[in-house]
């Protein structure tokens, strides 16, 4: 019955916590018209009266959903909802837009700045209900996703305080593999996806005996097999997350060569992801870079020149060698 999809139930409090709507819009009477409508559920609601309190209410208390009216005096609609989807932090809040205008152009153009749902005035109070219920269940998984997300990121932090001799090698790695990318003239997203895939590239290594891990002395044969299947063990960890798509190659095949010999699937030259050949690059690039127990590190500018040297080996990319060669020696002449 139409009646039931009305009805509060447990989900909506989502196991305890209650959502946050901001309902926006310069009539008072709509506003409290709305907040009539979500009395009966379990929602924490917040109000505002122009686009401007919006944008400071955002801020100050982010909500779940947002129930936005377009025409307002000084910041309209438009204006409040391209801010909320343009910000990182603000986008995947859904945004229902609730206004008179009746015009296809307007909706077209409210929908184009992100807005999620479209209801025109006088709204069915069911249909207002049904989409908040549905746009909430979908905020409630992209929550976990970030959530989860966090705890593997958290396992990056732990391994890093775990291995005393690389603390701060995958932050450093991500690093340079940020610039390099963008240096190859890669989009904003692609330079997002191969940062997140390099800070993630060693966390099968949470899977390695601390004892091998902070070993002083030569590991043994049988060591060095154990920390070659961190790339495997990484994505292992990985996989499951829908969102880490993007990040696996970086993950599970940082240790690949061109020539086919790499591990731990042997895949050769251009069937190597981008992300996970301009790893290979940087990974060794700090690892060469870095003191280790057993050496001391060397320059960039020594790293740069092993690169050249070795640049038709067959382990890297010689194309990417070339950029990153040219990179590290401009920062050179750069600073002399």
């Amino acid at each position: 019955m139409a009646s039931d999809i009305i009805r509060p139930n447990v989900m909506d409090s989502d196991r305890g916590v209650k959502r946050k709507i901001l309902v926006v819009d310069d009539n008072e009477t709509n506003v409290e018209l709305i907040c009539m409508h979500l009395k009966p559920f379990p929602y924490e609601i917040i109000k505002a009266y122009n686009g401007e309190e919006a944008l400071q209410k955002i801020q100050e208390n982010e909500p779940d959903l947002i129930l936005l009216d377009l025409m307002m005096p000084k910041v309209s609609g438009y204006e409040v909802c391209q801010k909320i989807k343009s910000d990182p932090k603000t986008a995947l809040i859904p945004v229902i837009i609730i206004t008179a205008l009746r015009e296809l152009d307007d909706k077209i153009k409210a929908l184009e700045l992100g807005a999620d749902d479209f209801l025109i005035k006088p709204f069915n109070k069911i249909e207002l209900i049904t989409r908040i219920k549905s746009l909430l269940r979908m905020k409630v998984l992209l929550d976990e996703m970030d959530h989860a997300e966090s705890m593997v990121f958290a396992l990056v932090e732990a391994l890093e305080a775990k291995d005393i001799y690389t603390r701060g090698h995958s932050e450093r790695v991500a690093k340079y593999s940020m610039i390099l990318a963008r240096e190859m003239g890669m989009t904003e997203q692609e330079v997002e996806v191969i940062r997140k895939g390099s800070l993630l590239h060693d966390i099968g290594k949470i899977g390695v005996k601390d004892a091998i891990l902070n070993k002083v002395e030569k590991l043994t044969q049988e060591e060095i097999a154990h920390i070659r299947t961190h790339p495997a063990r990484g994505y292992e960890i990985c996989k499951s997350l829908k969102s880490f798509k993007a990040y696996l190659p970086c993950i599970r095949w940082h240790h690949e060569r061109m020539d086919g010999k790499g591990l731990p699937d042997g895949i050769p030259g251009e069937k190597i992801p981008t992300s996970a050949r301009i790893c290979a690059i940087t990974d060794a690039f700090d690892a060469m870079t870095s003191n280790r127990p057993y050496r001391k590190g060397i320059s960039p500018l020594q790293a740069s020149n092993i690169f050249e040297r070795e640049r038709d080996s067959g382990q890297w990319d010689p194309d990417i060698i070339d950029v990153f060669v040219n990179l590290i020696r401009k920062s050179y002449q750069a600073a002399s």
